[in-house]
């Protein structure tokens, strides 16, 4: 048997301003942007560059329920966990797109690691795991 998760939903205020923070400033890349009209709402898909594994629905809230999780969909702690080749290069990117870095740079045994925040507030890992991690061979 071989399955796997293909997207995770992520409830936003806002398409357009979602899209331009993890296009723009995340520099993820647009994968799809689809208007369903029998629902009135749209299918946005975006991906961290270069990934072949699981990305991101951009869900808009739908109702008052929906929209008071937004930006806490995990009750404050990490949810997304960004995994790069590059620690630096791309913590330094971040820092001069104006992303908004919770908890510094830190060397742990399984890698580099720093902690941000989306533009409602989701906290991300950036992370460059170690070699000898056993998934340093899935990034």
């Amino acid at each position: 048997m071989k399955q796997s998760i293909i997207h995770i939903a992520l409830v936003v205020k806002d398409y357009d301003e979602a899209i331009d923070f993890y296009v723009n400033k995340l520099k993820f890349d647009l994968i799809e942007d689809t208007y369903q009209p029998n629902q009135d709402k749209r299918w946005v898909v975006v991906s961290p560059p270069g990934s072949q594994g699981t990305t991101i629905l951009l869900a808009r809230a739908s109702n008052e329920n929906q929209t008071k999780f937004t930006g806490n969909q995990t009750g404050g702690r990490v949810f997304l966990f960004l995994s790069t080749d590059d620690f630096w290069r791309d913590y330094n990117r971040m820092l001069s797109d104006g992303i908004n870095f919770v908890r510094e740079p830190q060397e742990q045994d399984y890698g580099t690691v720093a902690v941000f925040e989306d533009l409602y507030g989701n906290l991300w890992d950036l992370l460059q795991l170690s070699p000898e991690h056993p998934m340093s061979s899935r990034t």
